[in-house]
């Protein structure tokens, strides 16, 4: 490992409100005020940040997800050389789910000293506030992968792990989510918190199978927790009664009957053609 140089200077990781701008902390804005430049997700969300602190004058870099290795390379030297910078995303803390890990990596093998300066965090204020935290551990998955081999080996590992599990999700993608949920774990207690810290801020608890079954519009920031699980063989108890409820809140949402039929197959443990014949003949009775 890689020894921290005296001369080197300082990265520090600098957590930003995820909403209300009043949970900044006192170390954050003095850490934004004294050092040398500020490595930033966007810089029209930050500056806006920072002319609320009344911090001006600051030398502001753009280091995003897409930032090339010869930008890092750049901060690197910067940082050997003696500057004092801190990295901000637009918020919450940077490398969660946001970018920050690969310049702090890089930063660490040239034994730049990190300094974290904590704040506020949306996972951690989803978990107390839905009730579920109690003193078991839990889980963070951050963002499910959106679609293939790697989604269904994410969702598996949520319905196999018994401990709270928490994810971030885009509002678009939210209601196919619980939807995949709900066809895995459909008693399993969950809660969506949505827009924490700001004017809307809500929280919405149910199993999973209530929560995919709501027409509602989601909208904004959104974390989702789900709750302490005792896996199951589901293949022993999906009965005719529960493929059908399945197959019709999937069609209220107007998913295709073979995506269906594909994603109820592998969840029960029937074959594909049986359960797409079970979607048909539902579409019938619905239309009926």
């Amino acid at each position: 490992m890689s020894g921290v140089s005296a001369g080197n200077g300082i990265l520090f990781v600098v957590s930003t409100p995820i909403g209300n701008l009043g949970d900044i902390t006192l170390r954050a804005v003095e850490t934004l005020r004294s050092c040398d430049g500020i490595l930033v997700e966007d810089t029209r969300r930050t500056r806006r940040l920072l002319t609320h602190l009344d911090i001006r004058g600051k030398r502001v870099d753009r280091v995003d997800a897409h930032a090339s290795l010869q930008t890092l390379d750049g901060i690197v030297r910067r940082l050997m050389a003696g500057e004092r910078l801190a990295i901000v995303t637009d918020a919450g803390t940077p490398s969660v789910s946001d970018p920050g890990a690969a310049l702090i990596q890089a930063a660490t093998q040239h034994g730049v000293q990190i300094v974290p300066i904590p704040g506020a965090s949306a996972l951690l204020c989803a978990l107390v506030a839905s009730g579920m935290g109690g003193d078991g551990p839990f889980r963070f998955l951050g963002f499910l992968p959106r679609q293939g081999a790697k989604r269904a080996e994410a969702l598996a590992t949520l319905s196999e792990t018994p401990e709270v599990c928490i994810l971030f999700e885009a509002p678009a993608r939210l209601q196919s989510t619980l939807i995949d949920l709900g066809a895995r774990m459909p008693h399993r207690r969950a809660c969506v918190a949505r827009e924490l810290t700001k004017m809307h801020e809500e929280l919405v608890h149910g199993t999973c199978s209530e929560l995919a079954a709501s027409d509602r519009s989601w909208m904004g920031e959104v974390v989702v927790v789900l709750g302490p699980h005792v896996p199951v063989d589901q293949r022993a108890g999906a009965s005719d009664a529960d493929i059908d409820l399945l197959i019709d809140r999937a069609l209220d949402q107007g998913e295709g009957s073979r995506a269906i039929a594909q994603r109820l197959a592998a969840w029960s443990g029937r074959s594909r053609r049986a359960v797409y014949e079970r979607v048909i003949a539902r579409k019938e009775t619905i239309r009926n």
